[in-house]
C-alpha cells in the first residue's frame, strides 16, 4: 500500500488500531507521520488526545499507559512512537499489540532497516494492524519521480534540470523536495524549471558538474574534462570526488553491465540509464568508444584511485591532480 492510500483511508475514517511504518526510505515514513500528527484530529481534539513518544527516550510502559487510556471529548486518541528503532525493549510492546483499544491509533516510525519478520512482535502487528515497508527508490526511477513530484506542484521542468538534480542530489527524497520547494517560491508566477534554475537556486553548475564531466569523459573529451576538474578544483563544493568517483563508477559499472547483454539495443538498455533514450544513446556511443578492456580498465582504475582519495598508497595528492591524473589513463 502506498503512502497515498493511507492518508485517503484516514481522510475517509478508516483507521486500524496499529500502523507501522518501516524502510530505508525516510521521506514516506515522515510524510506519513507529519500527517497523523497534525491532520487525524482537530487542534482542539489533538490537545488533550495525541502523545508523541520518541523512541531512545520513551519507556514501554508509559507508552503502554499511554495506549490504554481512552479519548476525551474526541472519538479517538493518537499515540505516536518516533525513532522507534532506537527504543529499548521495544518487544514488550506486544503485549498491548494483542489486544489494542479500537479508540487508540497507534503509529510508529522505524527507520533506517526493518522487522524482523520472524519475530512475535511483526506478526502481531501484521494480525492487529498494518506494517508498511519503504524502500529506498531505484537510481533508474529517480528522474521520473522528480517529474512527476515536480509536475504534482504545478510546474514543469526540462529533462536535463531533472538530470542535474538526480546526479547532485541522488536519491534524497527530502532534500529534493526542499530544494524545489524553494525553487518554486523564487520562480515567482513562471511555472517552468530550467537548467539556469537549478545553477541559481541549488547551487549546481549547469557546465560543470559531475554529470557533465561524465558526459566529457563518456565521449573521451579530454580538454572539457580537464575544464570541469579545474573548476571543480576553484569551487571544491561543486564536485568533491566523494561525488564524482561514485558517480563515474556508476556510469562505467552500467557500460559494463551493457557488454554482457544479449540485446544491445537501445530499448533494452534504456532502463539502465533512467529511461533516458538520450542517455542510452550516449551509454551506446561510449561502450564503443571504450570497448570492453576500455571500461574494465576504468572500473579498475577508479577503485585504485579512490583507495588514494582515502590516503592508501599516496602521500597526500590533490582531489583535483588524482581526478586530471586517472581520467588522462582512462581516456589513453
Amino acid at each position: 500500500m502506498s503512502f497515498e492510500k493511507i492518508i485517503s483511508d484516514w481522510k475517509k475514517k478508516s483507521f486500524k488500531p496499529l500502523y507501522w511504518l518501516e524502510g530505508e526510505e525516510e521521506y514516506y515514513i515522515d510524510l506519513v507521520m507529519d500527517y497523523a500528527e497534525h491532520k487525524i484530529l482537530s487542534e482542539s481534539e489533538a490537545e488533550f488526545n495525541r502523545t508523541v513518544f520518541y523512541g531512545k527516550d520513551a519507556d514501554w510502559t508509559a507508552v503502554i499507559n499511554a495506549c490504554r487510556r481512552y479519548p476525551m471529548f474526541a472519538d479517538k486518541q493518537i499515540v505516536l512512537l518516533k525513532e522507534a528503532q532506537q527504543m529499548r525493549d521495544i518487544d514488550k510492546l506486544d503485549g498491548y499489540f494483542e489486544n489494542p483499544l479500537p479508540s487508540t491509533i497507534f503509529i510508529a516510525s522505524y527507520k533506517e532497516g526493518v522487522l524482523d519478520k520472524r519475530k512475535k512482535l511483526y506478526k502481531t502487528i501484521k494480525k492487529e494492524g498494518e506494517v508498511f515497508t519503504f524502500d529506498k527508490i531505484r537510481d533508474y526511477k529517480l528522474p521520473e519521480w522528480i517529474g512527476e513530484y515536480i509536475q504534482s506542484k504545478g510546474f514543469t521542468i526540462t529533462q536535463k534540470a531533472i538530470m542535474l538534480l538526480a546526479e547532485h542530489i541522488g536519491s534524497d527524497l527530502s532534500r529534493i523536495s526542499n530544494e524545489v520547494d524553494k525553487m518554486a517560491v523564487n520562480l515567482g508566477q513562471r511555472k517552468s524549471i530550467t537548467e539556469d534554475d537549478i545553477e541559481n537556486f541549488v547551487g549546481v553548475s549547469k557546465e560543470y558538474n559531475a554529470f557533465e564531466l561524465q558526459d566529457a569523459v563518456g565521449k573521451k573529451n579530454l580538454p572539457q574534462a580537464m575544464r570541469i576538474i579545474q573548476y571543480f578544483e576553484s569551487n571544491p563544493k561543486a564536485g568533491p570526488i566523494q561525488l564524482v568517483l561514485p558517480a563515474l563508477y556508476g556510469y562505467f559499472s552500467k557500460l559494463y553491465i551493457v557488454f554482457g547483454m544479449a540485446d544491445k539495443s537501445e530499448a533494452a538498455i534504456k532502463p539502465l540509464f533512467y529511461n533516458n533514450p538520450f542517455a542510452a544513446r550516449q551509454a551506446m556511443e561510449a561502450a564503443k568508444l571504450y570497448a570492453y578492456t576500455g571500461v574494465e580498465r576504468a572500473l579498475l582504475l577508479l577503485h585504485e584511485y579512490n583507495l588514494r582519495s582515502l590516503g592508501v598508497n599516496d602521500a597526500g595528492t590533490s582531489d583535483a591532480s588524482l581526478m586530471k591524473e586517472m581520467v588522462v589513463k582512462m581516456m589513453s
